[in-house]
Protein backbone atom coordinates (compact mmCIF):
# COMPACT_ATOMS: atom_id res chain seq x y z
CA UNK A 1 0.00 0.00 0.00
CA UNK A 2 2.80 2.24 0.78
CA UNK A 3 4.32 1.82 -2.69
CA UNK A 4 0.89 2.14 -4.04
CA UNK A 5 0.41 5.38 -2.69
CA UNK A 6 4.30 6.95 -3.36
CA UNK A 7 3.10 6.37 -6.97
CA UNK A 8 0.02 8.17 -6.98
CA UNK A 9 1.43 11.25 -4.48
CA UNK A 10 4.67 11.44 -7.46
CA UNK A 11 2.38 11.61 -10.12
CA UNK A 12 -0.04 14.16 -8.08
CA UNK A 13 2.54 16.71 -6.81
CA UNK A 14 4.56 16.80 -10.43
CA UNK A 15 1.05 17.06 -12.24
CA UNK A 16 0.08 20.09 -9.88
CA UNK A 17 3.69 21.13 -10.43
CA UNK A 18 3.02 21.40 -14.24
CA UNK A 19 -0.11 23.35 -13.56
CA UNK A 20 1.05 25.51 -11.58
CA UNK A 21 4.05 26.64 -13.35
CA UNK A 22 6.12 25.75 -10.88
CA UNK A 23 8.40 23.91 -12.40
CA UNK A 24 8.47 20.81 -15.00
CA UNK A 25 7.10 17.82 -12.81
CA UNK A 26 10.09 16.42 -12.68
CA UNK A 27 11.36 16.84 -9.23
CA UNK A 28 8.81 17.95 -6.59
CA UNK A 29 6.78 14.29 -7.32
CA UNK A 30 9.78 12.70 -6.56
CA UNK A 31 10.82 13.87 -3.08
CA UNK A 32 7.28 13.52 -2.09
CA UNK A 33 7.10 9.95 -3.35
CA UNK A 34 10.43 9.32 -1.72
CA UNK A 35 9.08 10.63 1.52
CA UNK A 36 5.81 8.37 1.33
CA UNK A 37 8.28 5.29 0.69
CA UNK A 38 11.78 5.86 0.76
CA UNK A 39 12.16 2.13 -1.41
CA UNK A 40 10.65 3.85 -3.91
CA UNK A 41 13.55 4.36 -6.75
CA UNK A 42 14.49 0.43 -5.57
CA UNK A 43 10.79 -0.44 -6.25
CA UNK A 44 10.39 1.35 -9.68
CA UNK A 45 13.49 -0.36 -11.04
CA UNK A 46 12.65 -3.49 -10.11
CA UNK A 47 11.95 -5.70 -13.42
CA UNK A 48 13.89 -3.16 -16.10
CA UNK A 49 16.68 -3.14 -18.22
CA UNK A 50 18.81 -0.36 -16.44
CA UNK A 51 21.57 1.81 -17.37
CA UNK A 52 23.08 4.51 -15.92
CA UNK A 53 25.09 7.85 -17.26
CA UNK A 54 27.59 9.80 -14.79
CA UNK A 55 30.67 12.32 -15.10
CA UNK A 56 31.13 15.41 -14.35
CA UNK A 57 30.28 17.00 -17.92
CA UNK A 58 28.19 15.51 -20.89
CA UNK A 59 26.20 13.28 -18.86
CA UNK A 60 22.43 14.72 -20.24
CA UNK A 61 23.72 14.76 -23.94
CA UNK A 62 25.39 11.05 -23.27
CA UNK A 63 22.15 9.96 -21.49
CA UNK A 64 19.82 10.55 -24.65
CA UNK A 65 22.50 9.04 -27.11
CA UNK A 66 22.02 6.41 -25.28
CA UNK A 67 18.66 5.85 -25.02
CA UNK A 68 18.50 7.07 -28.45
CA UNK A 69 20.80 3.94 -29.45
CA UNK A 70 18.98 1.32 -27.14
CA UNK A 71 15.14 2.12 -27.86
CA UNK A 72 13.57 -1.25 -29.83
CA UNK A 73 13.39 -0.88 -33.84
CA UNK A 74 10.61 -2.30 -35.43
CA UNK A 75 10.81 -3.54 -39.46
CA UNK A 76 9.97 -0.27 -40.58
CA UNK A 77 12.87 1.14 -38.81
CA UNK A 78 10.52 3.68 -36.11
CA UNK A 79 11.50 4.07 -32.72
CA UNK A 80 9.34 2.24 -29.91
CA UNK A 81 9.40 3.78 -26.79
CA UNK A 82 10.41 1.12 -24.93
CA UNK A 83 13.33 3.24 -22.97
CA UNK A 84 12.52 5.94 -20.27
CA UNK A 85 14.87 8.29 -19.33
CA UNK A 86 15.25 11.69 -17.27
CA UNK A 87 15.59 13.93 -20.41
CA UNK A 88 15.51 16.85 -18.31
CA UNK A 89 18.62 16.41 -16.66
CA UNK A 90 17.03 16.13 -13.18
CA UNK A 91 19.75 13.34 -12.05
CA UNK A 92 19.33 12.80 -8.63
CA UNK A 93 16.99 10.18 -6.54
CA UNK A 94 13.88 12.55 -6.92
CA UNK A 95 14.40 13.13 -10.97
CA UNK A 96 14.85 9.41 -11.21
CA UNK A 97 11.75 8.22 -9.71
CA UNK A 98 9.29 10.88 -11.27
CA UNK A 99 10.81 9.61 -14.76
CA UNK A 100 10.04 6.20 -13.68
CA UNK A 101 6.47 6.63 -12.49
CA UNK A 102 5.56 8.46 -15.80
CA UNK A 103 6.07 5.44 -18.02
CA UNK A 104 5.74 2.28 -16.12
CA UNK A 105 5.58 0.31 -19.26
CA UNK A 106 9.18 0.72 -20.73
CA UNK A 107 11.01 -2.31 -19.55
CA UNK A 108 14.24 -0.35 -20.33
CA UNK A 109 15.44 3.25 -18.30
CA UNK A 110 19.07 5.07 -18.92
CA UNK A 111 19.30 7.52 -16.13
CA UNK A 112 21.50 10.36 -16.08
CA UNK A 113 22.84 10.61 -12.21
CA UNK A 114 24.89 13.22 -10.61
CA UNK A 115 28.61 11.85 -9.38
CA UNK A 116 28.09 12.05 -5.63
CA UNK A 117 24.66 9.87 -6.17
CA UNK A 118 26.18 7.71 -8.21
CA UNK A 119 27.03 4.27 -5.30
CA UNK A 120 23.20 5.02 -4.08
CA UNK A 121 21.49 5.06 -7.50
CA UNK A 122 24.01 1.56 -8.45
CA UNK A 123 22.71 0.13 -5.40
CA UNK A 124 18.89 1.04 -5.69
CA UNK A 125 18.53 0.14 -9.01
CA UNK A 126 20.87 -3.03 -9.98
CA UNK A 127 22.00 -1.49 -13.03
CA UNK A 128 23.56 -3.83 -15.47
CA UNK A 129 25.68 -0.86 -17.24
CA UNK A 130 27.10 1.99 -15.96
CA UNK A 131 28.77 4.70 -18.55
CA UNK A 132 31.55 7.23 -16.88
CA UNK A 133 32.31 10.12 -18.87
CA UNK A 134 34.68 12.42 -16.98
CA UNK A 135 35.74 13.83 -13.44
CA UNK A 136 36.91 17.29 -12.95
CA UNK A 137 36.09 19.95 -10.10
CA UNK A 138 32.56 21.39 -10.37
CA UNK A 139 30.91 24.11 -8.49
CA UNK A 140 34.08 24.97 -6.28
CA UNK A 141 31.81 25.38 -3.22
CA UNK A 142 29.68 21.74 -3.11
CA UNK A 143 31.46 19.34 -5.65
CA UNK A 144 35.43 20.32 -5.85
CA UNK A 145 36.75 16.99 -4.66
CA UNK A 146 37.29 14.52 -7.55
CA UNK A 147 39.60 11.97 -5.68
CA UNK A 148 36.87 11.63 -2.82
CA UNK A 149 34.22 11.11 -5.61
CA UNK A 150 36.54 8.44 -7.28
CA UNK A 151 36.28 6.20 -4.53
CA UNK A 152 32.86 6.30 -3.73
CA UNK A 153 32.92 5.31 -7.08
CA UNK A 154 35.69 2.70 -7.25
CA UNK A 155 33.47 0.65 -3.42
CA UNK A 156 30.01 0.99 -5.20
CA UNK A 157 31.17 -0.37 -8.79
CA UNK A 158 33.26 -3.34 -6.34
CA UNK A 159 30.22 -4.21 -5.09
CA UNK A 160 28.26 -4.40 -7.97
CA UNK A 161 30.03 -7.85 -9.86
CA UNK A 162 26.77 -8.14 -12.21
CA UNK A 163 27.43 -4.52 -13.42
CA UNK A 164 29.18 -3.69 -16.59
CA UNK A 165 31.18 -0.89 -16.61
CA UNK A 166 32.36 1.48 -20.08
CA UNK A 167 34.84 4.10 -18.43
CA UNK A 168 37.00 6.99 -20.69
CA UNK A 169 40.65 5.46 -20.16
CA UNK A 170 42.32 8.75 -21.09
CA UNK A 171 40.68 10.01 -17.28
CA UNK A 172 43.02 8.54 -14.79
CA UNK A 173 40.28 9.39 -12.41
CA UNK A 174 37.57 7.31 -13.73
CA UNK A 175 39.81 4.44 -14.62
CA UNK A 176 41.36 4.20 -10.90
CA UNK A 177 36.87 4.10 -9.94
CA UNK A 178 36.09 1.44 -12.87
CA UNK A 179 39.30 -0.87 -12.22
CA UNK A 180 37.26 -2.43 -9.09
CA UNK A 181 34.93 -3.18 -11.42
CA UNK A 182 34.35 -6.60 -12.24
CA UNK A 183 33.36 -6.12 -15.83
CA UNK A 184 35.18 -3.02 -17.38
CA UNK A 185 35.57 -2.16 -21.23
CA UNK A 186 37.90 1.37 -21.33
CA UNK A 187 37.19 3.50 -24.62
CA UNK A 188 39.92 5.93 -25.80
CA UNK A 189 38.43 9.32 -26.55
CA UNK A 190 40.60 11.23 -24.99
CA UNK A 191 41.03 14.21 -22.01
CA UNK A 192 41.11 18.06 -23.18
CA UNK A 193 41.37 18.86 -19.55
CA UNK A 194 43.85 17.44 -17.83
CA UNK A 195 44.55 19.44 -14.76
CA UNK A 196 42.69 17.57 -12.36
CA UNK A 197 43.96 14.11 -12.73
CA UNK A 198 47.98 14.98 -12.31
CA UNK A 199 48.03 13.49 -9.08
CA UNK A 200 48.24 9.27 -8.82
CA UNK A 201 45.14 7.94 -6.77
CA UNK A 202 46.75 4.67 -6.33
CA UNK A 203 50.04 5.79 -4.48
CA UNK A 204 49.54 9.82 -4.19
CA UNK A 205 52.71 9.94 -7.08
CA UNK A 206 52.22 12.26 -9.96
CA UNK A 207 50.68 11.23 -13.77
CA UNK A 208 52.81 12.08 -16.89
CA UNK A 209 50.44 12.18 -19.98
CA UNK A 210 52.35 11.17 -23.07
CA UNK A 211 52.38 14.03 -25.60
CA UNK A 212 52.93 11.85 -28.54
CA UNK A 213 49.64 11.52 -30.08
CA UNK A 214 49.01 7.54 -28.46
CA UNK A 215 47.00 8.95 -25.29
CA UNK A 216 49.05 7.06 -23.03
CA UNK A 217 49.82 7.97 -19.13
CA UNK A 218 51.40 6.46 -16.39
CA UNK A 219 52.39 7.06 -12.45
CA UNK A 220 55.98 7.61 -12.83
CA UNK A 221 56.11 6.66 -9.16
CA UNK A 222 56.47 3.19 -10.25
CA UNK A 223 53.64 1.61 -8.28
CA UNK A 224 52.14 0.47 -12.08
CA UNK A 225 48.65 2.71 -12.46
CA UNK A 226 48.85 3.21 -16.57
CA UNK A 227 46.38 4.08 -18.99
CA UNK A 228 44.52 0.18 -19.80
CA UNK A 229 44.02 -1.30 -22.75
CA UNK A 230 41.20 -0.23 -24.98
CA UNK A 231 37.96 -2.09 -26.77
CA UNK A 232 38.00 1.63 -29.18
CA UNK A 233 39.40 4.36 -29.69
CA UNK A 234 37.92 7.81 -31.71
CA UNK A 235 40.68 8.85 -34.64
CA UNK A 236 41.14 11.93 -36.47
CA UNK A 237 38.15 14.15 -36.70
CA UNK A 238 37.01 15.40 -40.49
CA UNK A 239 34.97 18.31 -39.69
CA UNK A 240 31.69 16.62 -38.11
CA UNK A 241 32.63 13.84 -38.44
CA UNK A 242 35.59 11.39 -36.93
CA UNK A 243 36.11 7.49 -37.12
CA UNK A 244 35.71 4.96 -34.36
CA UNK A 245 38.46 2.33 -34.52
CA UNK A 246 38.00 -1.00 -32.43
CA UNK A 247 40.91 -3.64 -31.10
CA UNK A 248 39.43 -6.26 -33.26
CA UNK A 249 40.25 -4.43 -36.40
CA UNK A 250 35.99 -3.05 -37.02
CA UNK A 251 35.94 0.49 -37.81
CA UNK A 252 32.83 2.97 -38.19
CA UNK A 253 32.15 6.85 -38.93
CA UNK A 254 30.98 8.99 -36.62
CA UNK A 255 28.38 11.55 -38.22
CA UNK A 256 26.43 13.75 -36.02
CA UNK A 257 23.94 16.25 -36.37
CA UNK A 258 25.36 17.66 -32.60
CA UNK A 259 29.14 19.90 -33.10
CA UNK A 260 32.34 19.47 -31.16
CA UNK A 261 34.76 16.77 -30.46
CA UNK A 262 33.27 15.97 -26.82
CA UNK A 263 29.94 14.95 -28.33
CA UNK A 264 31.47 12.54 -31.12
CA UNK A 265 33.82 11.34 -27.92
CA UNK A 266 30.72 10.58 -26.17
CA UNK A 267 29.07 9.17 -29.16
CA UNK A 268 31.61 6.84 -29.20
CA UNK A 269 31.35 5.43 -25.81
CA UNK A 270 27.75 5.19 -26.24
CA UNK A 271 28.24 2.84 -29.52
CA UNK A 272 30.74 0.43 -27.06
CA UNK A 273 27.82 0.67 -24.49
CA UNK A 274 24.95 -0.27 -27.03
CA UNK A 275 27.53 -2.89 -27.82
CA UNK A 276 27.52 -4.40 -24.43
CA UNK A 277 23.84 -3.95 -24.31
CA UNK A 278 23.15 -6.69 -27.32
CA UNK A 279 22.86 -3.34 -29.61
CA UNK A 280 25.00 -3.15 -33.21
CA UNK A 281 27.98 -0.24 -32.99
CA UNK A 282 26.06 0.70 -36.79
CA UNK A 283 22.36 0.90 -35.55
CA UNK A 284 23.58 3.10 -32.44
CA UNK A 285 25.28 5.43 -34.25
CA UNK A 286 23.14 5.77 -36.52
CA UNK A 287 20.41 6.40 -34.00
CA UNK A 288 22.95 9.09 -32.20
CA UNK A 289 23.32 11.09 -35.67
CA UNK A 290 19.66 11.84 -35.58
CA UNK A 291 19.85 13.94 -32.57
CA UNK A 292 19.91 17.56 -32.97
CA UNK A 293 19.92 19.15 -29.50
CA UNK A 294 19.25 17.93 -25.86
CA UNK A 295 17.24 19.95 -23.65
CA UNK A 296 18.11 23.24 -25.47
CA UNK A 297 21.96 22.48 -25.56
CA UNK A 298 23.16 23.73 -28.85
CA UNK A 299 19.37 24.85 -30.03
CA UNK A 300 18.83 27.88 -31.74
CA UNK A 301 16.22 30.59 -30.53
CA UNK A 302 14.71 33.56 -31.35
CA UNK A 303 14.70 36.02 -28.37
CA UNK A 304 13.75 39.80 -29.28
CA UNK A 305 14.54 39.07 -32.98
CA UNK A 306 17.92 38.07 -32.57
CA UNK A 307 18.99 34.41 -33.19
CA UNK A 308 20.78 32.85 -30.89
CA UNK A 309 22.92 29.68 -30.65
CA UNK A 310 22.76 28.48 -26.79
CA UNK A 311 25.44 26.51 -25.64
CA UNK A 312 25.84 25.13 -21.33
CA UNK A 313 29.12 25.10 -19.86
CA UNK A 314 29.28 24.81 -16.07
CA UNK A 315 33.47 24.57 -14.68
CA UNK A 316 36.59 24.78 -16.36
CA UNK A 317 36.93 21.70 -18.64
CA UNK A 318 33.47 22.26 -20.34
CA UNK A 319 34.44 25.65 -20.57
CA UNK A 320 37.47 24.61 -22.30
CA UNK A 321 35.72 22.35 -24.84
CA UNK A 322 33.46 24.78 -25.90
CA UNK A 323 36.22 26.94 -26.81
CA UNK A 324 37.55 25.04 -29.10
CA UNK A 325 34.46 24.22 -30.82
CA UNK A 326 34.15 28.29 -31.43
CA UNK A 327 37.73 28.92 -31.92
CA UNK A 328 38.08 30.37 -35.26
CA UNK A 329 34.10 31.02 -35.88
CA UNK A 330 33.29 35.00 -36.67
CA UNK A 331 29.78 35.15 -34.87
CA UNK A 332 29.50 37.45 -32.04
CA UNK A 333 29.75 35.79 -28.57
CA UNK A 334 27.57 36.40 -25.47
CA UNK A 335 28.84 35.17 -22.35
CA UNK A 336 26.68 35.10 -19.45
CA UNK A 337 27.46 34.05 -15.74
CA UNK A 338 25.37 34.02 -12.57
CA UNK A 339 26.85 32.49 -9.30
CA UNK A 340 23.23 30.87 -8.01
CA UNK A 341 22.55 28.25 -6.25
CA UNK A 342 22.80 25.90 -9.17
CA UNK A 343 25.67 27.86 -10.44
CA UNK A 344 28.22 27.67 -7.20
CA UNK A 345 28.77 30.64 -5.62
CA UNK A 346 32.17 30.90 -6.15
CA UNK A 347 33.03 31.96 -10.04
CA UNK A 348 36.95 31.51 -9.36
CA UNK A 349 37.03 29.33 -11.70
CA UNK A 350 36.62 31.84 -14.19
CA UNK A 351 40.53 31.93 -13.98
CA UNK A 352 41.18 28.41 -15.25
CA UNK A 353 39.23 29.05 -18.43
CA UNK A 354 41.07 29.78 -21.05
CA UNK A 355 39.50 32.85 -22.40
CA UNK A 356 42.32 33.94 -24.55
CA UNK A 357 41.12 32.09 -27.10
CA UNK A 358 38.76 34.52 -27.66
CA UNK A 359 40.76 37.50 -28.44
CA UNK A 360 39.46 39.15 -31.79
CA UNK A 361 36.08 38.15 -31.09
CA UNK A 362 32.90 40.39 -30.81
CA UNK A 363 32.09 39.56 -27.09
CA UNK A 364 29.53 40.68 -24.93
CA UNK A 365 29.95 39.92 -20.72
CA UNK A 366 26.66 39.86 -19.63
CA UNK A 367 24.71 37.62 -16.11
CA UNK A 368 24.87 38.40 -12.48
CA UNK A 369 28.98 38.01 -12.46
CA UNK A 370 29.36 40.25 -15.45
CA UNK A 371 31.68 42.51 -14.09
CA UNK A 372 33.96 39.32 -12.38
CA UNK A 373 33.71 37.88 -15.96
CA UNK A 374 35.20 41.41 -17.77
CA UNK A 375 38.13 41.77 -15.08
CA UNK A 376 39.54 37.90 -16.31
CA UNK A 377 38.42 39.25 -20.18
CA UNK A 378 40.49 41.92 -19.53
CA UNK A 379 43.62 39.91 -18.29
CA UNK A 380 42.81 37.65 -21.05
CA UNK A 381 42.84 40.13 -23.95
CA UNK A 382 39.47 39.86 -24.68
CA UNK A 383 37.93 43.66 -26.34
CA UNK A 384 34.70 43.06 -25.02
CA UNK A 385 31.50 44.99 -23.63
CA UNK A 386 29.52 45.03 -20.60
CA UNK A 387 25.70 44.56 -20.28
CA UNK A 388 24.21 42.65 -17.19
CA UNK A 389 20.69 42.27 -18.79
CA UNK A 390 21.23 39.09 -20.94
CA UNK A 391 18.38 39.57 -23.35
CA UNK A 392 19.90 43.49 -23.87
CA UNK A 393 23.64 41.92 -24.30
CA UNK A 394 22.24 39.50 -27.09
CA UNK A 395 21.06 42.70 -28.94
CA UNK A 396 24.05 44.84 -28.50
CA UNK A 397 25.89 42.03 -29.65
CA UNK A 398 24.10 41.19 -33.12
CA UNK A 399 23.66 45.29 -33.57
CA UNK A 400 26.84 46.35 -33.37
CA UNK A 401 27.72 43.30 -35.36
CA UNK A 402 25.39 44.94 -38.27
CA UNK A 403 24.25 41.01 -37.66
CA UNK A 404 20.11 41.22 -38.85
CA UNK A 405 21.35 43.69 -41.09
CA UNK A 406 24.08 41.78 -43.09
CA UNK A 407 21.62 38.02 -42.35
CA UNK A 408 24.89 36.07 -41.69
CA UNK A 409 23.31 33.76 -39.23
CA UNK A 410 23.15 33.29 -34.84
CA UNK A 411 24.35 35.34 -31.90
CA UNK A 412 26.86 32.34 -30.22
CA UNK A 413 25.51 32.74 -26.22
CA UNK A 414 27.39 30.73 -23.78
CA UNK A 415 26.39 30.52 -20.09
CA UNK A 416 26.75 28.30 -17.33
CA UNK A 417 23.54 26.89 -15.63
CA UNK A 418 20.80 29.56 -14.79
CA UNK A 419 22.22 31.75 -17.12
CA UNK A 420 21.79 29.34 -20.11
CA UNK A 421 18.41 28.08 -18.43
CA UNK A 422 17.42 32.30 -18.18
CA UNK A 423 17.52 32.23 -22.40
CA UNK A 424 16.21 29.15 -23.31
CA UNK A 425 12.92 30.11 -20.89
CA UNK A 426 12.80 33.46 -22.73
CA UNK A 427 9.60 34.61 -24.64
CA UNK A 428 10.45 36.27 -27.65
Amino acid sequence: MRYQLARTTTRAVNAASRRLGRGHGTVAGGRAGLKVDPQLLRRLAAGRHVALVSGTNGKTTTTAMLAAAWRDRSADGAAARSVVTNETGSNMPPGHVAALVANRSATRAVLEVDEIYLPRVLAATDAELVLLLNLSRDQLDRTNEVRMVANLWRAALAAAPHTTVVANADDPLVVWAAGAAARARFVGVGLTWQLDAGGCPSCEGHISFANDGTGAWRCVSGCGFARPEVVATLVASDGASSGAHWADGRTYRIDLTLPGRFNRANALMVAVAAEALGVDPAEAFDAMGAIDEVAGRFATKTVDGVEARLMLAKNPAGWTELLDLVEGDTAPLVVSINARTADGADPSWLWDVPFERLAGRNVVATGDRCWDLSVRLHYAGVTHRVEPDPRRALAEAATADALIARGIGAVDVMGNYTAFGELLAARS
